[in-house]
């Protein structure tokens, strides 16, 4: 790919999508859909020839489009949402992936005589349903705020992490290495590990470093610091052969956990709406109008097939979870379609297998076409199809139904773990955290020595081994510091288990003897395990010669003795941060409920915000603050005391407890509350 044809096909992709964007706005039709069909009309396949200079170009500026669309995803998706929403998300995308690839499967085999392979991959191909164009339809129609859209978003995403695992499985049945229960293992395993590792370091490191960088008051920082995240993990996410989009919807989490969301969010939304057009243009691209019209027959029946089972299962797992009649026609009409993840499997359908002339690819790319054109107008169609169905339900089926969801509630209610069961699953869960990210250092650790680094130093390659493994076990102590207290935390609350099972018999001095055994063996049981697993971690980054292995063993000791401290104190910070991440987003509901609402004004609206002692804003000029140009947000008026000042000038300078208004759009006042919220370092 060279540098000129980049060039000039992002110029042709911006130059066309942009034309597109003004023709479907004026016309008031989905975008999404305006920008595929001129993909297909661009395509070689149309007119025998291209306009493009280079499809390899094409395909990397589509995967910048997946990459930002994922990321800014994450940064809107909630994690607090997704908790609430498990309930009904989770078993829906489940039972909808599984009854998919099974159609699909029996589809393949029945009715187009495909053998096991490709039947497999048409299964896969069909199970999940678009997550990048139900964020982006979603979001041209303003129905962000809708009741049900948290649970279509929630359940694609689900699916998408589902999806994974069946790439993995399906590769497997491609190269010939069958469907054997450890290949799935390792890789639903690699899979969990990645996830965890991801989430629970990022936790720790991304948004701290987010809310640092954005104290020094500079967009740009703050823009390049959280994409720097983005695509680093998202090309780990690629050497491990996840999807990019994985890595990149995993960081817009991150970034959703710090305090200045909203800001990124606002500087993030130009590179979103970029490269979604030109990502979907891409899509386009890759249509055969003629092969498609060969397969006319088998791409309609298909598509029949994705909207009819993706719209029963995911009604049926609606009803059932307790969405509701209008909820669950809404969620399955949205689910209704498939699409990028269906252009990965047909692609890779025929890397796999060789198969390049088989029609697979073209059919799946043309259901995928057809339920992505239909899927803004069928969820146009949802709300009042959904008011309908709750409107004329039978009155039997409806009572019948009012009493099964407080039947269900009910049961969830008692169902709800006690409070010494929620401390346990919450300490165990630490600690399989704890034994997850030992495990994952380790690997990347020997990941890591197992290149050649002759190029930079040779006698950092002749000792390779060693560093890795100093540098490992240094990580292994500052996480398994907590080890021994958290074991004794398991041991009291099994003990407290064991002595309410055990009745009101036996005296005060059993029920001290029976916690501190539990507590003792707990303790032991939890260190044995840990530092079992660090010794197997170590052993296997270790070089062979007999005295390197001894003076690493003698420097981690050493290192361990007088260390500790500093362990201890960073497991402590760590700890806390984490703590801090999980709590952002109640921290910032409960920081825009006390501050005082925006109130509107003709063409416009208004944001009143106090300056706090603590706040980056204290003792700094609006000048030097640069306001107008971080937020958009324009300050009309500060009241000081009994003062009210109006239109203060560039060098009006901030004081604790004044009260200033700006004016703007709402994203931009969100922008000013969170500058304004930023404390010093």
């Amino acid at each position: 790919m060279s540098e000129s044809a980049f060039f000039q096909d992002l110029a042709v992709l911006m130059a066309v999508a942009g034309a597109v964007a003004v023709v479907f706005q004026k016309l008031q039709w989905p975008k999404v859909i305006g920008y595929i069909l001129a993909g297909v009309l661009m395509s070689e396949h149309t007119w025998g020839g291209s306009f493009l200079a280079d499809p390899n170009s094409v395909q990397t500026i589509g995967q910048l489009g997946v990459v930002f669309l994922m990321f800014t995803l994450g940064l809107e998706f909630s994690t607090s949402q997704m908790k609430k929403t498990k309930s009904v998300s989770g078993p829906m995308a489940l039972l909808d992936a599984l009854v998919m690839i099974w159609l699909g499967y029996t589809v393949g085999r029945k009715l187009f005589g495909w053998d096991m392979v490709a039947s497999l991959f048409l299964g896969a191909a069909i199970c999940d349903s678009a997550t990048t164009l139900l964020a982006k339809t979603i979001d041209e129609m303003k129905w962000s705020s809708r009741p049900f859209v948290k649970y279509v978003l929630s359940t694609s995403v689900f699916e998408d992490i589902l999806c994974v695992g069946v790439i993995a499985l399906i590769t497997g049945v491609a190269h010939g290495e069958g469907m054997s229960l450890g290949a799935v293992g390792l890789s639903l395993g690699g899979l969990a590990v990645f996830f965890t590792c991801t989430v629970v370091m990022g936790l720790v490191f991304v948004p701290r470093l987010l809310t640092r960088v954005a104290r020094a008051g500079s967009d740009e920082a703050l823009l390049l610091t959280s994409l720097g995240c983005c695509f680093l993990i998202s090309w780990v996410a690629y050497r491990l052969d996840y999807s990019v989009a994985l890595g990149a919807f995993l960081v817009g989490i991150l970034g959703a956990s710090s305090d200045v969301r909203h800001r990124l969010l606002v500087l993030a939304a130009p590179l979103r709406s970029m490269f979604a057009a030109v990502f979907f243009v891409t899509i386009g691209l890759l249509v055969n109008p003629a092969a498609c019209w060969e397969n006319f027959g088998v791409i309609l029946a298909l598509s029949a097939v994705v909207m009819l089972g993706k719209g029963i299962n995911c009604l049926t797992a609606g009803l059932v979870t307790g969405l509701g009649v209008k909820g669950s026609v809404q969620t399955a009409f949205g689910l209704a379609q498939i699409g990028e993840f269906a252009y990965m499997v047909a692609i890779l359908f025929a890397t796999c297998t060789g198969r390049t002339d088989s029609p697979m690819y073209q059919i799946v790319v043309g259901v995928s076409l057809i339920t992505t054109c239909l899927n803004p107008f069928m969820l146009r169609l949802s709300d009042p199809v959904g008011t309908w169905a709750e409107a004329h339900l039978p009155k039997r089926l409806a009572d019948g139904l009012a009493a099964y969801y407080g039947w269900l509630e009910r049961f969830r209610a008692a169902a709800a773990p006690s409070e010494l069961r929620r401390r346990f699953r919450g300490l165990m869960a630490w600690l399989v955290v704890a034994w997850v990210l030992v495990f994952a250092v380790g690997v990347a650790a020997g990941m890591l020595a197992s290149y050649d680094y002759e190029r930079f130093s040779s006698f950092f390659e002749a000792h390779k081994h060693a560093f890795f493994a100093l540098a490992a076990n240094i990580v292994f102590m500052a996480v398994l510091w907590p080890v021994w207290g958290v074991g004794g935390k398991i041991g009291d609350v099994v003990g407290e288990i064991l002595v309410g099972a055990a009745g009101g018999d036996g005296g005060v001095g059993w029920r001290d003897a029976v916690r501190h055994v539990s507590r003792f063996a707990a303790r032991l049981i939890v260190t044995g395990l840990s530092l079992g697993e660090v010794a197997m971690a170590t052993i296997s980054l270790l070089p062979p010669e007999r005295s390197v292995r001894l003076g690493v063993l003698a420097v981690v000791v050493v290192v361990a003795v007088f260390g500790a401290k500093h362990f201890r104190r960073a497991a402590k910070s760590a700890n806390m941060r984490f703590a801090e991440a999980l709590e952002a987003e109640s921290r910032m509901a409960r920081a825009a409920a006390e501050a005082p609402k925006a109130f509107s004004l003709p063409g416009a609206n208004c944001l009143e915000v106090r300056v706090s002692a603590g706040s980056v804003a204290n003792g700094v000029t609006i000048r030097d603050l640069d306001i107008r140009a971080k937020t958009g947000a324009s300050v009309v008026s500060v009241r000081r005391g009994e003062d009210d000042v109006r239109n203060p000038g560039p060098d009006w300078r901030f004081k604790p407890d004044d009260v200033v208004v700006g004016i703007g759009s709402s994203a931009q006042l969100d922008a000013l509350r969170d500058l304004f919220n930023v404390l010093k370092g």
